[in-house]
């Protein structure tokens, strides 16, 4: 494959990612619930007591779309796009160790708050609350 044509579907998947990103990041955003960086370790809890198929049959999608979105808002930290309240998103949506501390972290910082409820308010949303509001992390 020549350079040319390497650096052609570079431009494309940037391009793709980018208008993506424009429309499925705000989307996910507002699906969420307001007090969902404060709840939703009891939906993780009760998801994972559910029948075993199906248990696992949510996991691999949720897990699937969240990889996904985590590779692609890494790709935007580097491209244009909303890399760093995709990667966001995309920890949202996937069940791995550690996800809450890093959760905590990253939504615990003033600026993501900002830019996640800057969304919520262009959407008609009530605005997410957060455990320490407006604490830089």
């Amino acid at each position: 494959m020549s350079h040319t044509v390497m650096l052609q579907l570079l431009g494309l998947f940037s391009l793709v990612v980018f208008i993506g990103s424009l429309i499925a990041v705000p989307w996910l955003i507002g699906r969420m619930r307001p007090d969902y960086f404060i709840t939703h370790w009891h939906k993780i809890d009760a998801r994972h007591r559910r029948h075993p198929a199906l248990a696992l049959a949510i996991w691999l999608a949720r897990n699937s779309i969240g990889l996904c979105l985590l590779v692609a808002g890494i790709a935007m930290l580097f491209l244009p796009g909303q890399g760093l309240l995709t990667i966001l998103v995309a920890i949202c949506m996937m069940d791995v160790p550690g996800k809450r501390r890093l959760l905590d972290r990253l939504s615990g910082n003033s600026h993501i708050q900002a830019g996640l409820n800057w969304i919520r308010r262009k959407q008609g949303k009530a605005e997410f609350v957060f455990e320490n509001q407006n604490r830089d992390g």
